[in-house]
């Protein structure tokens, strides 16, 4: 056990240390309900004000494992326009990294208004910091680890679509196009965010009056880094209970479960095992998710869809 920690420690210190060329974003298993975070197209789409906020602890008791926080708001400005904001902040040994981001979505009707096709663009600012200090370096000489990161700014700039109706949705999305390399000459290290790709889609049967049943799926692509995907199935009962169960391919099995406390109030929680290595030294994944919605000028009512 403790060599198999030791090889988890040495890789991310050389993952952490050396020319990084593709960094994943952060991950969550309730993507459904954080929509906007990588899709601006999906901002307003609701037709309510929605505040959306989610904790996410990852691979529980192992030592400088994920954690990220995330709020989001988004709400239909008029009858084609939607805004939003995306605050991300993910932290992952001695790295953190927070993205700011505003959303702009419009909507055009289709099909005699029954389908909706947005497109929409993100723009914002990505602030990376590595604290090597808080490593237990083997060679305290180290040129690679001598100097800290501290607050390296880069731009955002992303783009998305999304395609609905009351039944139905599939969106594709870009967070950020950009490719920025932090450099340090000093330590001759660079960490790069690279370009992530999402495809999202998702349907709803209406089994009877009750009960509706969602399957949904999320493929995440990056260069340099495999294939995720997510698939999910959730039940929506009396419009207040939600249970389901999801599986990230190669990686982990979850179980989904949500409480709309009222009209304006939703609870969600989720919990991943991981069917990799990793999962024999910790004790799993938790994500928290609360979300309220009110009502706004624009369109009167909250949206009956389950998405």
């Amino acid at each position: 056990m403790f060599k198999q920690l030791k090889k988890i420690g040495i890789g991310f210190v050389l993952l952490m240390s050396g020319i990084t060329t593709a960094q994943q974003d952060a991950q969550y298993t309730q993507y459904m309900h954080n929509t906007n975070v990588i899709n601006p197209a999906y901002a307003g789409s609701r037709n309510v004000l929605s505040i959306n906020g989610t904790y996410r602890t990852q691979w529980q008791g192992l030592a400088g494992a994920p954690k990220t926080q995330t709020l989001s708001i988004h709400s239909p400005m008029t009858e084609k326009v939607g805004l939003g904001l995306s605050i991300v902040r993910d932290e992952i040994g001695p790295a953190s990294e927070t993205y700011i981001a505003g959303d702009f979505s419009y909507t055009l009707p289709l099909n005699n208004g029954n389908t909706m096709f947005s497109f929409g663009m993100k723009a914002g600012i990505h602030t990376l910091n590595v604290d090597f200090t808080k490593l237990n370096i083997y060679n305290p000489t180290d040129g690679l680890l001598q100097d800290n990161v501290t607050n390296k700014r880069s731009p955002i700039i992303g783009v998305g679509a999304y395609l609905y109706d009351e039944k139905w949705y599939v969106g594709i999305s870009a967070p950020n196009i950009l490719k920025t390399e932090h450099f340090r000459q000093s330590s001759l290290s660079t960490a790069a965010e690279s370009l992530h790709l999402y495809a999202i889609g998702g349907y709803v049967f209406d089994i009877n009056p009750n009960l509706q049943f969602k399957p949904a799926m999320l493929v995440k692509m990056a260069k340099g880094s495999p294939l995720a995907v997510d698939a999910s199935a959730n039940f929506l009962i009396n419009q207040k209970f939600r249970v389901g169960a999801s599986y990230r391919l190669n990686a982990a099995v979850s179980a989904l479960m949500g409480f709309q406390v009222s009209k304006s109030m939703m609870l969600g929680y989720a919990y991943d095992y991981d069917t990799t290595d990793i999962g024999n030294y910790n004790s799993g994944s938790h994500e928290l998710l609360i979300r309220f919605e009110f009502f706004t000028k624009v369109k009167g009512k909250v949206s009956p869809r389950f998405f």
